[in-house]
């Protein structure tokens, strides 16, 4: 036993062996930053992710240096780097310093946040930072949430939520019907596919010429629904779609929902966190009479990823869905004495300590710099969508949050294969990191201006980016 106890210790270094191992990390991380202004957003040669395999795991043990060698060249650079200030497609964030550092606190302590009676504090830590988003949206005292991976199981539980609140039955499911526009995020078909509700019947509901959902269509679609015999139950609406940024009327919705009796669940994973600016208040208005509401800190707080959030106006409804108890874990619901915990509201019982990675920043930095990147980036998505429009390309709808879509019209060929091979251009030149989507049927680019790095100067190399690539494909078309 002696001799296992021995070779056990190897987990626990003494204080000289973590002081070597910290320094190896920090002296990584210290270079990865100071590198990061001249390194590609994108490499496009992803061939290093392969050489994983040469460090296979195995019995031995190996250097901490020859470790994050192999982390550098083979998970750093290979495909995006969503950290850098290049990264203008899908979403981004960046992952700010201040997390982290607590994200190492948290993995160090390994503190335990799903039961109260266990990580009393983990657990408060997570009330505060979901207090605050509550208060942010509106949302009154009897509200209710949870701290997640991301917007998809943030979804699930208010899918969940909502599913429950109805009384449907799997006798049911083949005709509730849940309205949405055609944009509306993917995770949320899929969380309703994972709820068991793979049968309900979706609309999709008409969008007006910004890609808004249509009102007046959504109440239509209802009653013709209520005349064939079907259950209205769900309207899924955006605080900011991925395709475009579009922010659905969300006031309007609301009205309908309520005389309607459905569940109002609105995705703001992307655009939720523009709340804390005043001057998009009247467009997010409506917002905090939803019924359920997903954030992703990981986008517009530029956390690291997998921080989503989850609101539920009714605390009732959100723990009815998700609580359960087993006997090998009574003396925790006695001692916590009517208290809820996490894992009473969630599909997880495991969880990590994600509030002190919202936390730490908020109290060390304070609202305002997450104010000023937030305004920041939208005036860059509006400069970009001038400028962008400028060198000729044919332009969406101005901005509502920090997404642009445009899109190259050759003079003679197939503008989608254009388009497409542009994109294609983009990532071979790596500087920055742009992506594409589809719109009634045509390929368009689009820029998402969310990462905290990206300042004038990024805008600017896109910009310069996108100059070159149309000149290289039409002088090779022409």
């Amino acid at each position: 036993m002696l001799r296992l106890e021995e070779a056990a210790r190897s987990l626990d270094p003494d204080a000289a062996e973590r002081d070597r191992l910290l320094r190896a990390a920090h002296t990584y991380a210290q270079d990865f930053l100071d590198r990061l202004p001249e390194t590609p957003a994108y490499n496009h040669d992803k061939s290093g992710a392969l050489e994983l395999r040469n460090l296979a795991t195995g019995p031995g043990p190996r250097p901490m240096e020859q470790l994050i060698e192999r982390i550098d060249e083979s998970v750093v650079r290979a495909g995006l780097i969503p950290s850098h200030a290049g990264h203008l497609a899908y979403i981004p964030g960046g992952g700010i310093y201040a997390s982290s550092l607590a994200d190492y606190l948290a993995a160090v302590t390994n503190e335990y946040a799903g039961v109260r009676f266990a990580g009393p504090g983990a657990v408060e830590m997570e009330d505060l930072v979901l207090e605050w988003m509550a208060r942010l949206v509106g949302f009154p005292e009897t509200a209710d949430g949870n701290l997640s991976s991301g917007g998809s199981i943030a979804s699930l539980v208010a899918v969940v939520a909502a599913r429950e609140a109805a009384g449907l039955l799997a006798r049911d499911f083949h005709r509730a019907v849940v309205y949405a526009s055609p944009h509306i995020h993917q995770c949320l078909h899929k969380a309703l596919r994972v709820a068991g509700l793979g049968e309900s019947v979706r609309r999709d509901v008409a969008v007006d010429e910004h890609r808004r959902l249509c009102p007046a269509s959504l109440g239509d679609a209802i009653a013709a629904d209520r005349a064939r015999g079907l259950q209205p139950w769900l309207v899924l609406a955006s605080a900011g779609t991925a395709d475009t940024g579009a922010i659905d009327p969300l006031a309007r919705i609301a009205d309908i929902a309520r005389r309607e009796g459905l569940w109002y669940h609105v995705d703001a994973a992307y655009g939720g966190f523009f709340a804390m600016l005043p001057e998009f208040r009247p467009a997010l208005s409506g917002m905090e009479r939803a019924d359920s509401i997903v954030l992703d800190p990981h986008k517009g707080m530029f956390l690291p990823y997998g921080t989503g959030a989850v609101l539920v106006r009714n605390r009732q409804a959100l723990q009815d869905a998700h609580a359960y108890y087993a006997a090998y874990m009574q003396d925790t619901v006695e001692a916590e004495a009517g208290g809820r915990s996490p894992a009473a509201v969630s599909p997880e019982l495991t969880k990590h300590f994600r509030g002190l990675r919202v936390w730490l920043p908020l109290l060390l930095h304070g609202e305002e710099p997450f104010r000023a990147c937030l305004r920041e980036k939208v005036e860059l998505a509006k400069y970009f969508h001038r400028e962008v429009a400028a060198l000729g390309f044919v332009v969406g709808p101005e901005p509502e949050l920090t997404v642009v879509t445009y899109r190259w019209v050759p003079e003679s060929g197939d503008a989608n294969a254009f388009n497409r091979a542009l994109v294609e251009e983009t990532h071979r030149d790596g500087r920055v990191f742009l992506s594409s989507t589809t719109i009634d049927g045509r390929f368009v680019l689009r820029m998402a201006a969310l990462a905290f790095r990206t300042h004038l100067d990024t805008i600017d190399l896109a910009l310069e980016v996108l100059r070159a690539g149309v000149r290289k494909l039409e002088a090779q078309s022409g």
